[in-house]
């Protein structure tokens, strides 16, 4: 299996730290957190690794290079013309993606999340499924939550009454997750899209799985929840 790490976005939410360097290069417990991902995709065996990036892109290619000091072969996309979101650049990477694959699944990592978890657990997509995602409980800044998961049916949370969502546990999509190619076979482009809505459609249909994560896990989408993670 390959994976994907993002690690395009211009991470505004993290300024001023990110106006001279791309948010996945910012250090906890004094490594990258990219490296962080690279280090344990290696060690679950995982070592074809693909890269998108855009803002100061050259930053992560620069240090990160070839990836063969971390044991893993690193593939990049770059964004040229500017970040293509989520959908976009994964749609970009594509070939990459399935060179020497064919149509094998690949993971998909957010380049601004840190996590303990064992990138080896990650479940194998059932047959019907193109897509599964890793949940965690809602963090803070996140307290309403991204899917329902219910005796283990994932289910949009925008289909649901407010009373009922009272009565349903709702989580927090990860940032973790496994994708068919074919699930981005209706997109016949590399416009800037975005995957979340995507995912919705695809919810919809039956068409993803999910599983929640019990290890640590934090969304390092702004400085101050740097700071804590370097506490």
């Amino acid at each position: 299996m390959k994976a994907m790490i993002l690690a395009a976005g211009r991470g505004e939410r993290m300024r001023p730290l990110t106006d001279h360097c791309p948010k996945p290069l910012l250090k906890v417990a004094g490594i990258p957190l990219i490296e962080h991902h690279i280090n344990k995709l290696a060690q679950s065996g995982i070592t074809d690794i693909v890269i998108n990036y855009a803002w100061l892109g050259e930053m992560i290619s620069t240090y990160l290079g070839d990836g063969k000091q971390f044991g893993v072969n690193i593939s990049y996309s770059p964004e040229n013309n500017g970040a293509l979101e989520t959908a976009g650049g994964i749609i970009q990477a594509l070939p990459l993606l399935t060179k020497n694959k064919g149509n094998e699944p690949f993971m998909l990592i957010n380049g601004d999340v840190f996590t303990d978890f064992n990138f080896a657990d990650m479940p194998i997509l059932a047959n019907d499924c193109l897509a599964h995602i890793c949940l965690v409980n809602n963090p803070e800044h996140n307290k309403k939550g991204d899917f329902i998961f219910d005796n283990h049916q994932l289910k949009n949370i925008q289909n649901q009454s407010a009373l009922k969502l009272t009565t349903l546990q709702t989580y927090t999509f990860s940032g973790i997750s496994v994708f068919h190619p074919d699930f981005f076979k209706s997109e016949n482009n590399c416009q800037a899209s975005k995957l979340g809505p995507m995912l919705k459609r695809a919810v919809d249909k039956g068409k993803v799985s999910a599983s929640i994560l019990s290890c640590a896990w934090t969304d390092v989408g702004t400085p101050e929840r740097l700071a804590n993670l370097n506490k």
